[in-house]
């Protein structure tokens, strides 16, 4: 269980920071703009929750907690040391979940034949928002594990993948299953 007692430690005013295995990265490192990202993701998703309904209120919050179990897994790199905790990470059951998700929701929806522009009603606005920040996620995840030294589990992969989709098919879904979808019409404005 965590337990925070002091917000501020002083350890980091020098432009450190450290992973949950103990050692120290600068904070512009690579793993810590990935897992910052993430957290960013989750605040947005927080807002987008303010204006959600109920039912996709109550999915955005089991997605909250997944993206402290990626941060997590992304803040624990896997090294042979052993840690003094079991090391948390995403696991298949989870990006499982989300696909079961997304073919819910999707099953109300009517196919799409041109691109979706992130409007609509402001909880579909603020999922689209989120969906961006998944894929620039998943962008430094995958700039992360391939860098030599640096490892970024399968199933944390797959997770930020599907999320961005299952943000996506959510958006749809808060603009009247699709109905109030804005789309795009290419060369509109020529």
């Amino acid at each position: 269980m965590v337990r925070l007692t002091r917000i501020y430690t002083r350890t980091g005013d020098r432009g450190t920071t450290a992973l949950g295995s103990g050692e120290r990265r600068v904070k512009d490192d690579l793993r810590i703009e990935a897992y910052g990202t993430v957290d960013e993701l989750n605040a947005v998703i927080g807002v987008a929750r303010t204006v959600a309904d109920a039912q996709t209120d109550r999915l955005l919050a089991a997605v909250q907690n997944d993206l402290f179990d990626l941060g997590a897994d992304l803040a624990t790199p896997q090294t042979d040391e052993p840690l003094p905790y079991e090391r948390l990470a995403v696991v298949p059951a989870q990006v499982d979940r989300l696909e079961q998700e997304i073919d819910s929701m999707n099953a109300a929806l009517s196919p799409l034949n041109s691109f979706v522009l992130p409007a609509g009603t402001p909880a579909s606005a603020h999922l689209h928002h989120a969906r961006t920040v998944a894929r620039r996620a998943e962008r430094l995840m995958v700039r992360l594990a391939r860098q030599p030294g640096e490892a970024v589990s399968d199933p944390a992969l797959r997770y930020i993948n599907r999320l961005s989709d299952w943000l996506f098919v959510a958006a749809r879904h808060a603009n009247d299953d699709g109905r109030g979808d804005v789309l795009w019409v290419p060369g509109a404005n020529r």
